[in-house]
């Protein structure tokens, strides 16, 4: 059964959630989203709100000396998908409606969950809680590179969906790079190996490679998972080449200097007087991190889940988030939390259920609570 008015208002607890979906903002065109959380901001009295010189969205509640910050990103990837509100399946629970939308998910249902809590919350004496809806996530995470020097916070909650009752302890690093194999041009009948064949050779032997190191690794989150994301090949008809654009998911024991110095190793094998290859780093490297389980982040949101009559969970993902690139940084505890199937991610049926957004609201302003009172 589908409602097919408008999604407004009258979902009043969800309001936040709703109007934010509604701005469509894939990466690159986020402006229109990031000023409505800003105007939503301040209708809830946040102390101030503002978007930052990359565009990101700030909101700030209270002025104390610490600092918790909340950060989610407010972009999403290309394909927008037609908002409304629907029962969903009876399997996933009778009568519980879902919000439809591209980023219900990944990852303005966390964002826009955040903004809640807080808001909800209001200003507690000696704290400071920051909201921030970052830009670019989805590509180069411009705008969480940009706050990096900006804050030193007691705590950090990453906005990603892990569903109401998980948190995320960690994510996979990345690395990507260009591997391109040249060499004079040969006539088809010599018997030389050509620069795409090259090429080949070596994806295979890279292939290899991570298999024997993944053979006694049972967990995907300590595997290596490589990738070939393009081929290329072209001549100027006195010199041909082969590009490959190869990517990893990265264990923890793997950096991504000890990714490339590989790339390297493997490479050698191809080079003779004639054949050249090179590999070209691309992008921005990420290594992988994991937070401790025994922290006052984590205690907290065990508790309030609890308190929520919830029985809570630890997952790791095999992607990468800007937990990645804030937590090594800030130096401080920090888990990834946020409503949403993760499987949904990227989806054309990307939806979020109104209850989990609701139950994820009333966690966050629980760890809020507690983390401001026990460490004061």
């Amino acid at each position: 059964m589908t409602d097919d008015r408008r999604p407004v208002a009258e979902d009043l607890d969800a309001t936040t959630l709703i109007e934010l979906v509604r701005h469509y903002s894939p990466s690159g065109e986020e402006s229109a989203a990031v000023e409505y959380l800003v105007g939503r901001m301040d209708e809830l009295d946040f102390t101030r709100a503002y978007a930052d010189g990359v565009g990101n969205a700030i909101g700030v509640m209270g002025e104390g000396p610490r600092q918790i910050i909340l950060l989610g990103h407010i972009d999403t990837v290309q394909g927008e998908i037609p908002l409304r509100i629907s029962q969903l399946p009876q399997r996933e629970g009778t009568g519980v409606r879902a919000l439809y939308g591209r980023g219900s998910v990944d990852a303005k249902g966390p964002l826009a969950a955040f903004t809640d809590a807080v808001a909800a919350l209001g200003p507690v004496e000696g704290w400071q809680f920051v909201v921030i809806g970052a830009v670019d996530e989805e590509r180069d995470s411009i705008g969480a590179r940009h706050i990096l020097d900006m804050y030193k916070p007691d705590f950090a909650i990453i906005g990603e969906p892990s569903q109401w009752n998980r948190v995320t302890l960690g994510y996979k690093g990345s690395a990507w790079a260009e591997v391109t194999v040249s060499r004079p041009v040969e006539h088809t009948a010599a018997q030389g190996q050509s620069a795409p064949e090259v090429a080949v050779d070596f994806w295979n032997r890279l292939c290899t490679w991570v298999d024997e190191f993944n053979i006694e690794r049972q967990r995907v989150f300590d595997q290596l998972l490589l990738t070939l994301r393009g081929f290329a090949s072209e001549t100027d008809h006195f010199q041909d080449s082969a590009t490959l654009r190869v990517g990893v998911r990265l264990p923890q024991d793997v950096s991504p200097d000890e990714w490339y110095a590989r790339l390297e190793q493997t490479s050698e094998v191809s080079k003779t007087s004639e054949v050249s290859c090179e590999i070209t780093p691309t992008g921005f490297p990420i290594p992988a991190y994991k937070a401790e389980r025994n922290t006052p982040l984590v205690r907290a949101f065990l508790g309030a889940i609890r308190a929520a009559d919830g029985k809570p969970g630890f997952v790791v993902k095999t992607g990468t988030a800007d937990l990645n690139i804030v937590a090594p940084i800030w130096d401080c505890p920090a888990v990834a939390y946020g409503p949403g199937d993760s499987s949904l991610d990227h989806t054309p049926n990307e939806r979020l259920s109104l209850v989990e957004y609701r139950n994820a609201v009333n966690v966050l302003m629980n760890v809020l609570k507690i983390l401001s009172r026990s460490n004061s």
